[in-house]
């Protein structure tokens, strides 16, 4: 089960601590901090990882994608939040929220969207349920959310199994061609869950 930390709570923390977002078993969920930006490039940044996003980037896109997560935050109040682990303090990646802004999305834009990256060493552990399932409760328990958004593309089938996994409604009458990209990464693949189906696909998740 995760817990949230209020921002009443972590107020009178010193500035240099990140805040805390929400703890799981074996996670924390916190804000960024500025060396994590060349910490996340340094472990992230790796062609295993970025095979479904692009390629790995040149520091110049990355900071650019730092940028835009630190806008979340200013903006909505939530973000693709690091993943920590609590035992190691390592960083094993980013779980969270932002709003869909991918071009071609068409109505979904400004809609809640869940997304997660995890470093090599983190995959086949358990943690890319975990910290997804800490990540929707936030979103409809603190963030009050009457639904949320994922998406993927054709070729990623670990993702879309995970998205099954948790419960998610695939939503093909949703699909949309993102502009970035070409024939190989289309359609974005889109997958919906709802705050009133949530606690019952949370269930059966928390006994496994």
């Amino acid at each position: 089960m995760s817990t949230t930390r209020s921002k009443e709570w972590s107020g009178g923390w010193k500035r240099s601590v990140p805040e805390i977002v929400a703890e799981t078993e074996r996670l924390r969920l916190r804000n960024w901090e500025d060396a994590d930006e060349q910490q996340f490039y340094e472990i992230m940044n790796t062609p295993a990882v970025m095979r479904h996003l692009g390629g790995v980037q040149t520091p110049e896109e990355w900071n650019a994608a730092y940028q835009r997560i630190c806008g979340f935050t200013r903006d909505f109040g939530h973000t693709f939040w690091i993943l920590e682990d609590k035992a190691s303090r390592e960083i094993q990646g980013f779980c969270g929220l932002k709003r869909v802004n991918a071009p071609g999305a068409g109505d979904l834009t400004g809609m809640p969207e869940i997304g997660w990256r995890l470093r090599e060493s983190a995959w086949g552990r358990g943690i890319a349920k975990e910290a997804p399932i800490a990540t929707l409760d936030l979103a409809f328990e603190r963030f009050g959310y009457d639904h949320v958004i994922a998406l993927t593309i054709p070729a990623n089938e670990e993702s879309q199994g995970l998205m099954q996994r948790l419960g998610m409604t695939r939503r093909k009458d949703l699909d949309f061609i993102d502009t970035r990209f070409g024939p190989e990464m289309n359609p974005a693949i889109v997958f919906r869950m709802e705050a009133a189906d949530w606690p019952g696909a949370r269930a059966p998740l928390a006994m496994r």
